[in-house]
């Protein structure tokens, strides 16, 4: 009881340090789509409320879009006082350059070591020992969304599986059905591409190619049935004329496409659109095939500042996106899982309740992000955005070129 006084009372020192006089920070993301703009507002809500003010700063596009953006106002001179990115090594050169704020002192008064659950969120935050960034969700991109309108429509049942979702292809299209909705952005064909190595070639080709950069095993048969899944997603997307990766989600929602291989941020758009889990849609984690999760997600890192009121409310700010009460509010929005094991999500729908469920086995993997530099990320997804607009090249001569890019990876 007595250590839990002393971690409140060291926790209030971030809120009553800029308590006294108030600051506006300028806030940087890439949340725009209606589910992910319902959930940032909890975060500028709850922040509003300390007697702040949050100043959106929201960047339209995707991540990839957003990031280079972010990166060159803070080498520029003209840093906002936070910003989304992901968690990984996105920052590193950043934090090597002395430019993002040590929050070291945030992350052991609010007792983020004992709470940040899975532990490797806060390690991506970690660099030599010291913390920059405050992790606020888990993301993970092994989920696929089914329309139960396009199938009903169809006449045929809910796909439980990839391979039956492969089957029900022909009778999807003979009802004016999409069966895979696939927006155009480039870091979707990427994600798609990802999940379908760790459901088909399995957990641990998938660790020796991403994290131990296997080439030989990226080049064997295990990659080969990835890739010919990758050719048959191909071929059933070609008819999703759509840009944008909420675009290609609504084409669910609305029944006109069968399917999405997406991230759980997809489930924001199910609930602004009201549809209801194992009503109006299903979640299949890992194609159906292999129930795990990668614990990927975004994290908030802070630009140095010369100003101690601003670094005072930064330091606020941080603190504040892993309380129990903003994680809630924010996730059950985002449709994410929270970073914090200690909190009551009761109210999560069924397809947040299996993701939790997933996470509680341990059934998890790193993202990516985590094991390969932006330099061997943007290879890969420049081959994927090649393969996938380009029906003559085959399965086999994208496989070999991805191979290629493994055996240099960094």
């Amino acid at each position: 009881m007595v250590r839990h006084i002393a971690k409140l009372l060291s926790a209030t020192a971030f809120v009553s340090a800029s308590a006294v006089s108030a600051a506006e920070l300028e806030v940087t993301h890439w949340w725009t789509s209606g589910g992910e703009a319902a959930a940032v507002a909890e975060f500028a809500k709850a922040f509003d409320a300390t007697g702040n003010t949050w100043v959106d700063g929201a960047i339209a596009g995707s991540g990839g879009t957003a990031r280079p953006i972010i990166i060159s106002r803070i080498l520029g001179g003209d840093p906002m006082a936070a910003t989304q990115l992901n968690h990984g090594r996105q920052a590193e050169e950043l934090i090597e350059a002395g430019m993002l704020l040590d929050i070291t002192d945030v992350a052991e008064a609010e007792g983020w070591k004992d709470s940040v659950f899975p532990s490797s969120l806060l390690d991506a935050c970690t660099l030599d020992g010291r913390i920059y960034c405050a992790p606020v969700n888990i993301h993970s991109w092994q989920w696929m969304w089914l329309s139960h309108k396009a199938f009903d429509d169809a006449g045929v049942a809910v796909p439980a599986n990839w391979d039956e979702f492969v089957d029900a292809r022909d009778a999807l299209e003979a009802a004016g059905k999409i069966p895979l909705a696939m927006g155009q952005q480039p870091w979707q064909a990427n994600g798609a591409f990802g999940v379908m190595a760790v459901a088909i070639a399995g957990t641990d080709a998938w660790r020796e190619v991403t994290v131990n950069k296997n080439a030989e095993v990226a080049a064997g048969p295990d990659y080969a049935r990835v890739f010919e899944a990758a050719e048959s997603a191909r071929s059933m997307a070609e008819n999703s004329n759509v840009q944008d990766w909420n675009q290609a989600t609504n084409l669910v929602i609305t029944g006109q496409a069968g399917a999405q291989i997406m991230g759980d941020w997809a489930q924001g758009e199910f609930q602004v659109a009201e549809q209801v889990a194992g009503q109006d849609y299903t979640c299949l984690p890992g194609l159906g095939a292999n129930e795990i999760l990668d614990t990927a997600g975004d994290a908030f890192y802070f630009p140095k500042q010369d100003d101690p009121e601003i670094e005072a409310a930064q330091k606020e700010l941080a603190a504040l996106l892993l309380s129990p009460e903003v994680q809630v509010a924010f996730n059950l929005k985002k449709g994410s899982l929270p970073v914090r094991g200690d909190v009551d999500l009761a109210a999560a729908n069924d397809c947040m309740q299996k993701g939790l469920e997933i996470l509680a086995s341990g059934n998890v993997l790193p993202s990516g992000d985590m094991s390969l530099s932006p330099d061997t990320q943007g290879q890969i997804e420049d081959l994927m955005v090649e393969f996938w607009n380009d029906p003559s090249i085959t399965a086999a001569d994208a496989q070999a070129r991805y191979a290629d890019i493994i055996a240099d990876a960094d």
